[in-house]
């Protein structure tokens, strides 16, 4: 049985950003899902789930820490490692997105080879916690 493809979901509210990372995350074998504002990245987890979150910072009525807050906060989406991607490059911003939550930091325009490891690596993290917690479950 071969590994499902780990699920991505892209927050953006720039529809040339978030159709170039979909093309890119596909290209590299991922399945994507797109929320072009806060609310809808928070409505997609009624339904469904994702490995890793590409997470813009500045958005309208919700900014990126504003949502990685509330899915930390809750028990289905805490353990969704969220790597902020962003134009915002300075010190200060960076500090405030680990503060937040996220386990990375990329920003914009971005290099598609950085970016693709650190999913990457993301992915298989928490593939891999998934496995251990399921199988001390059992």
């Amino acid at each position: 049985m071969s590994n499902p493809k780990p699920q991505i979901l892209v927050v953006d509210d720039n529809m040339k950003n978030l159709q170039l990372l979909v093309n890119v995350l596909e290209e590299n074998n991922y399945e994507t899902a797109v929320a072009t504002n806060g609310q809808e990245a928070l409505n997609y987890f009624n339904e469904e789930t994702a490995d890793v979150i590409l997470l813009d910072i500045m958005m309208p009525e919700m900014n990126g820490y504003q949502v990685c807050d509330k899915l930390k906060e809750n028990d289905k989406t805490k353990a969704i490692p969220i790597i902020f991607l962003t134009a915002k490059t300075d010190n200060e911003s960076i500090v405030e997105g680990f503060k937040h939550g996220g386990v990375d930091y990329v920003t914009k325009p971005f290099n598609e080879a950085e970016l693709m490891a650190r999913v990457a690596t993301q992915a298989n993290l928490k593939l891999a916690n998934d496995e251990l917690f399921t199988s001390k479950q059992k």
